[in-house]
């Protein structure tokens, strides 16, 4: 007997998970905990500004030196200017490439505005090695 049965869709797709401005004011509004924030930061994109040589842009007038990334192009845009260079990766490759001693503020001139000092990002990286390795 030919035919076979394959797979049928879902009669109720999977919720799509939230969006990193999502994950951001649901974090930054105490409705979301920390380790479900940083599963959503790893796999979402990021955008960073980038100037003429490769690498992050770091502002340096602040306590420590931190990166600003946003959420979206439409927030790198507010902060940069339509015309300004960028280039995109993922949480995950942040918390990879991100020099030690250096934070990050995501969404600069946005309503839910992120910072995350050098000791979060440790942080960060510590929560990343244990859910990968154990």
């Amino acid at each position: 007997m030919a035919g076979g049965y394959g797979q049928q869709p879902p009669l109720y797709p999977e919720p799509s998970p939230p969006s990193l401005a999502d994950a951001v004011r649901a974090f930054t509004t105490g409705q979301m905990a920390a380790e479900d924030f940083q599963q959503i930061f790893a796999t979402s994109k990021v955008y960073c500004p980038r100037g003429d040589t490769p690498g992050f842009l770091a502002l340096h007038n602040t306590q420590q030196p931190v990166i600003p990334m946003f959420t979206s192009l439409k927030e790198l845009r507010r902060y940069a200017g339509k015309e300004s260079k960028y280039f995109v990766i993922t949480g995950a490759e942040v918390i990879d490439l991100l020099p030690t001693g250096y934070g990050f503020v995501l969404d600069m001139e946005g309503e839910h505005r992120m910072v995350f000092d050098a000791k979060a990002v440790e942080q960060m990286v510590d929560f990343a090695m244990r859910r990968m390795y154990g």
